[in-house]
């Protein structure tokens, strides 16, 4: 797996989240109580303020780049919270835990790196499976624009944009991250090809970095056929992260329990 390896790994914590969802992921750990299982957990970015909160939660990760980092800012914690983690590699897919958990979590999007219908029931039966009688699964995705897909219809890929610029938790230089857009509408697949360059004090490119990333969308309908396909009862959808309505092109954010 190319995606979130090396230098993606490194520059992952410069991606800005999503406004109000550590907070709200943390809250609902809180409210549903340990143990809490983390899909796609990264470098921890939603995992730590929840074991900060008191929650005991297990973190999985197909990454091992993502996870080293996690690890590292781990290290860095009191002995309290880490006590509360435990980190895993493996694919939401096919993991077996040998627990069941009253809440399972799979924020920011990570639901959609799966490409294939038959990849998406294969993580939500498997994650029924981990589910405790009456535990929750709560996960966000984008609902897609249909303007946008509209206006790439036919469009083999968008033009190079400056997507953001941070500075390299390694070097201390500035980075620059350019990305390209691929959309297949027939497919729902999006493909984006990232460069990071790296330039120095003196304003010279000293490293420029590729990396793919690749996400399939889903409709609102589809997602809750989808669910319900798969022995889920749906609880809610709501449209932000304030438990705001769904509202077409906005977020996707399910939550579903096991009956």
């Amino acid at each position: 797996m190319d995606e979130y390896t090396g230098l993606s790994a490194c520059y992952y914590d410069s991606t800005p989240g999503l406004s109000g969802d550590v907070q709200f992921y943390v809250e609902e750990a809180q409210r549903y109580g340990s143990p809490v299982l983390e899909l796609g957990c990264g470098t921890g970015r939603i995992l730590i303020p929840t074991a900060q909160a008191g929650v005991d939660i297990v973190g999985l990760d197909r990454s091992p780049d993502m996870l080293s980092v996690a690890r590292d800012k781990l290290a860095t914690l009191e002995p309290e919270t880490k006590s509360r983690v435990r980190l895993v590699e493996g694919d939401m897919r096919s993991f077996s835990l040998g627990e069941r958990f009253n809440l399972i979590t799979i924020p920011f999007r990570a639901f959609l790196h799966l490409m294939t219908g038959e990849d998406q029931r294969a993580a939500l039966l498997c994650i029924r499976e981990h589910l405790a009688e009456g535990g929750r699964l709560i996960f966000n995705i984008f609902d897609p624009r249909i303007e946008i897909l509209a206006a790439h219809q036919g469009v083999l890929g968008s033009a190079q944009q400056k997507m953001r610029e941070f500075t390299s938790p390694r070097t201390g230089h500035r980075v620059i991250l350019w990305a390209q857009r691929t959309y297949n509408i027939d497919e729902q697949i999006i493909r984006e090809e990232r460069i990071f360059e790296e330039i120095d004090t003196e304003g010279k490119t000293i490293s420029r970095s590729f990396a793919p990333l690749a996400l399939r969308w889903v409709y609102r309908y589809e997602m809750a056929y989808l669910l319900e396909l798969c022995g889920y009862q749906i609880e809610a959808l709501y449209g932000d992260f304030k438990y705001g309505p769904f509202h077409a092109g906005g977020e996707q954010i399910w939550v579903v329990s096991k009956p």
